[in-house]
């Protein structure tokens, strides 16, 4: 008998082992971190989008799905604070001669970005 077989039916592979074939139930969801938007994300697809989320979850595909978003808002996020801090001219400059107005300038910056953030990536999808 082979130690290893492969049924063409359902594709899955089969071990040999003590004279039974069994299954390699071997998960393929990688170990991701999931960081802030992620977790946002994933807070969103469980009230909102139940289908969704059980379908990631049965198919282990939730960790990477997750990652990929958090990975994509955090860039979109970055990417936003340093334009606008452009647009607005806030510098370096601003900070070292008024900390209060470069603090309350950056604090609207990064809601303003947070806000477009969650209404073009996390509540859209």
């Amino acid at each position: 008998m082979k130690k290893y077989i492969t049924d063409e039916k359902n594709g899955l592979d089969y071990t040999l082992v003590n004279g039974v074939y069994l299954p390699n139930l071997i998960s393929t969801e990688t170990n991701y971190e999931i960081g802030h938007w992620g977790q946002r994300y994933l807070t969103y697809i469980k009230q909102n989008k139940k289908v969704l989320f059980n379908s990631l979850l049965t198919g282990c595909k939730i960790n990477s799905y997750l990652h990929d978003v958090d990975v994509r808002a955090t860039e979109m996020y970055d990417r936003l604070v340093k334009q606008l801090k452009e647009q607005q001219g806030i510098t370096e400059q601003l900070k070292a001669d008024d900390m209060m107005a470069w603090v309350q300038a950056m604090n609207g910056i990064t809601n303003q970005a947070r806000e477009i953030v969650y209404n073009e990536i996390i509540y859209m999808r």
